[in-house]
């Protein structure tokens, strides 16, 4: 079905562009229109002559702006048609073999990966921080804590959030996966224990492992945290670390309460361990509330992780450590063994993302809000055997199946054209496969049409449960 965008919200999207001259400016207002996907992608756009009214601008302005889409390769005229968005490369520009490696991936719904498209304002940041870049050349680029501004920044950004944080406690990481291979590195150890949640973010768990760390499980139930049970494993196993998401859990989408991280908070000075929290999903709250106090505000020698890929965008790649005073030179030590510091670029950008992250940040959610609704809505109706948590923020719903059907799914899914993670991912020493988790990360009609699909593949495993396995996929979690 041919998507239309109509003269007068095109009008409305670019706003009041630079028109000096005018037909340039329309160009890149809409280039980053379609670049940030807020017009699609194989959108028809409005004829000249509508566009012309609509802006008040003269028609040579539109005619010589659409020759400036169609020369940048975000635009294509079709005979008899009109002109129609389009963006360099193709689709396939977004698709890489490592995660996508097999025949049809290209075709395939992806909801292995849980990281949404860009939001609006990702690719004006870009284009500030360039301009901004050459003042950085004559030095040697390395920033192994990051650059100063930005390290003000996320320091800012936890001020407003209660607790006090000063720039020289932020580390600024290539991504928070690298966050937690650098405090696995500083922190434990060939043979230290770690508690970790299960269901969890399995690659955190694996750079735990590839410390040496010997792996504790402690169970986040399908209701949330029990925190009895977390202090009973506590006392047997002491550990050393413990690695908790306790903002929107991925994958459970659980959010702790102030009192909870009280609770947690207090088992954990009796056992002498200290909190790793992973805050990816931090700043996702789809319902306007207020969210409980940083973990690190009830545990102060707490390492907290932070990520700009979850909250602005994947490809952005950059994320934080807020390290407990006293505790940096520890983290560099381990750091420098690693790499020696983040792109600067993307630094800068970042630091502009922060600066405008309350107006970014609103439309991210609302598009997710939708998306979510979209998501849940549909699986309420097409599988309705199932059941779920509806997350309050986050990225995913983490579905229980009323069998143990989980890995067969996924399997058949994907010869539907979906491709989806089984609860076995998530564990962190084995089991859940009653549990399958869908990210609310694609556009609203995707997601209705790959639980369409996904509904049909569960007719056929819970009529032929034996279905065969499913060969592991790599993953963004």
């Amino acid at each position: 079905m041919t998507r239309l965008l109509g003269a007068g919200r095109v009008a409305t999207l670019v706003g009041d562009f630079d028109r000096s001259p005018a037909y340039a400016g329309l160009a890149d207002a809409l280039i980053l229109l379609i670049g940030d996907g807020r017009i699609a992608v194989d959108t028809r756009l409005p004829s000249e002559r509508e566009l012309t009214e609509a802006l008040s601008v003269s028609r040579t302005t539109v005619t010589r702006a659409y020759a400036a889409l169609r020369d940048a390769g975000y635009a294509e005229a079709r005979r008899g048609a009109g002109t129609f968005t389009r963006v360099p490369g193709g689709r396939s520009r977004a698709h890489d073999r490592a995660l996508l490696p097999r025949p049809g991936d290209g075709d395939a719904i992806d909801l292995n990966c849980a990281a949404p498209s860009a939001p609006p304002g990702i690719a004006r940041a870009y284009a500030d921080a360039v301009a901004e870049l050459p003042a950085y050349l004559g030095g040697h680029g390395y920033f192994p804590a990051g650059l100063p501004s930005l390290q003000a920044a996320v320091a800012a950004s936890y001020d407003a959030r209660g607790l006090p944080t000063s720039p020289d406690q932020i580390m600024v990481t290539p991504g928070a996966l690298t966050a937690a291979s650098i405090v696995a590195q500083a922190f434990s150890g060939p043979g230290d224990r770690v508690l970790v949640e299960t269901p969890t973010y399995p690659n955190a768990t694996d750079a735990l492992r590839h410390s040496g760390a010997r792996l504790v499980p402690s169970p986040v139930d399908p209701d949330g945290w029990d925190l009895d049970s977390v202090a009973a494993t506590l006392r047997q196993t002491s550990p050393r670390l413990a690695y908790l998401i306790p903002d929107f859990q991925n994958p459970t989408g659980h959010l702790m309460t102030d009192e909870q991280r009280g609770s947690y908070a207090a088992h954990l000075r009796r056992a002498h361990t200290v909190a790793v929290v992973d805050e990816a999903h931090q700043a996702l709250a789809l319902e306007g509330q207020q969210m409980p106090r940083p973990f690190a505000s009830y545990a102060p020698d707490t390492i907290t992780i932070g990520s700009a890929s979850k909250s602005f965008w994947g490809g952005l790649r950059l994320g934080w450590i807020r390290a407990p005073r006293g505790q940096m030179e520890r983290l560099t030590q381990a750091r420098v063994s690693l790499d020696l510091g983040a792109p600067v670029l993307e630094q800068l950008v970042l630091a502009r993302l922060l600066a405008d992250a309350d107006e970014i940040l609103a439309a991210n959610r609302s598009r997710l809000r939708e998306q979510r609704d979209a998501l849940a809505g549909a699986v309420a109706v097409h599988l309705p055997e199932w059941t779920f948590h509806r997350p309050t923020g986050g990225l995913a719903l983490w579905c229980r199946l009323p069998g143990a059907f989980g890995t067969a799914l996924a399997t058949e899914a994907e010869r539907r054209g979906v491709i989806i993670a089984p609860g076995p991912v998530f564990a962190a020493e084995g089991g859940l496969d009653r549990f399958v988790r869908i990210p609310w990360t694609r556009p609203a009609d995707e997601l209705t049409e790959a639980v369409r699909r996904i509904a049909g593949a569960w007719a056929l495993v819970r009529s032929q449960p034996a279905s065969t396995g499913r060969v592991g996929r790599v993953m963004v979690a």
